[in-house]
C-alpha cells in the first residue's frame, strides 16, 4: 500500500510541476508576444500568471512529504527485516 501513496504522491508532483512549468511558458509566450499589463489582467491570464506562484511552492512540499514517506517505508522494512 505504500507503494501505491508513493506513486500517488509522485505523480502529483510531477503534474503540479509541469503545470507550473507550462503556465511558466505560456507567460514568457505572451510577454514575448508583445502582450501589456492590461492583457494580463484579462481572461484566464490572471490564473497562468498566480499558478506558478501557487504550483511551484505546493511541488516542493509534495517532493518533501514523498522523501519523508519513502524514507518511514524504507526505515520500517529494514527493521522488519532485523527482527
Amino acid at each position: 500500500m505504500s507503494s501505491r501513496v508513493e506513486r500517488s504522491l509522485a505523480y502529483m508532483v510531477a503534474g503540479v510541476i509541469l503545470l507550473s512549468l507550462a503556465s511558466f511558458v505560456a507567460l514568457i509566450a505572451g510577454a514575448g508576444a508583445g502582450l501589456t499589463s492590461d492583457d494580463f489582467a484579462q481572461g484566464v491570464w490572471p490564473m497562468v500568471v498566480i499558478l506558478p506562484l501557487i504550483g511551484l511552492p505546493i511541488g516542493f512540499a509534495l517532493i518533501i512529504v514523498l522523501l519523508v514517506v519513502s524514507a518511514v517505508r524504507r526505515g520500517r522494512a529494514a527493521t522488519d527485516a532485523s527482527n
